[in-house]
């Protein structure tokens, strides 16, 4: 892998994109020996699932696979590819340039497999719904290991981080806004797939070695798959300085069984709204 520079140069005007949109894409972000070590944490993930992979009800016009797995705690295991991957790639260097010379701590990953008939499209949602956490110094890096058509890649409302947050979605098979949490604190989801017109939309044809990162309070969701195809991609979430733990109106991302590692029931436990996001399952990977 390329060296990464202790000081990052000033961000690319691509790269400033992130806090005017909620979202940027950085064409060739990863060198070919980033690419080989991202697809070796993707096959170590399928091979090692946690107890937190999924798979998601298929819909009648959309009968293909649609695996995920997410927050694996072995994953930081002496040896473990993704390891190498997060203190040895420029992705941490890269987000401390775009936050200002922010710390970068690691929260934690998700993989997710798409494959053989049509699979449905990821619905429309915010990951702050489902996270604890607030501050601007959030992202998620997307990164696909397929080249992928912009038709058929993740999409995004553009300067959707800036709210309103809205509940979370179940990711029923017959209501994308089926709502989580349903108790009044947060509006439902809208429609965005029934009125696409009325959304500013924006999405990239992407090469594997480029990167989507984004706000993870930014609406988006992922195109279905083609018959035939594949897409394979790891999803990795960031934080710095300025996040904060915010509690959620219920259990949350452990009341629907994604998330249930215990960092979270700690959080729970040792943290008061507005509390710094700190833990010792949650390492400082910036500066090395």
């Amino acid at each position: 892998m390329a060296a990464v520079p202790s000081h990052p140069p000033a961000p690319s005007p691509a790269e400033s994109a992130l806090g005017r949109d909620g979202v940027c894409f950085v064409r060739g972000a990863l060198d070919a020996a980033e690419r080989r070590l991202i697809g070796d944490c993707f096959a170590w993930s399928v091979a090692h699932p946690s107890a937190n992979a999924n798979q998601f009800e298929p819909t009648p016009s959309h009968p293909g696979r649609f695996y995920a797995d997410i927050n694996n705690p072995r994953i930081l295991d002496a040896g473990n590819p993704y390891r190498d991957f997060l203190w040895g790639s420029s992705l941490a260097g890269r987000l401390s340039r775009l936050w200002g010379g922010s710390d970068v701590w690691f929260l934690y990953e998700q993989v997710l497999l798409k494959e053989g008939e049509e699979a449905r499209r990821t619905p429309w949602h915010q990951d702050s719904s489902y996270l604890p956490i607030a501050g601007e110094m959030l992202a998620i890096v997307w990164i696909t290991l397929e080249p992928c058509a912009r038709e058929l890649s993740l999409e995004f409302v553009r300067g959707s981080h800036r709210g309103p947050l809205y509940d979370g979605s179940t990711f029923s098979a017959t209501d994308d806004t089926d709502p989580l949490y349903a108790d009044g604190t947060m509006p439902r989801l809208p429609d965005i797939e029934a009125a696409r017109e009325k959304w500013p939309i924006v999405g990239w044809d992407i090469e594997p070695g480029d990167v989507v990162i984004f706000h993870p309070t930014t609406l988006h969701g992922g195109a279905p798959t083609r018959r035939g195809t594949t897409r394979r991609t790891v999803s990795l979430r960031f934080f710095g300085e300025d996040a904060t733990y915010r509690p959620l109106p219920s259990d949350g991302v452990e009341g629907i069984g994604i998330e249930g590692e215990t960092v979270w029931k700690s959080l729970q436990k040792t943290l008061k709204s507005g509390d710094k996001l700190r833990h010792p399952m949650l390492p400082r990977i910036w500066p090395r």
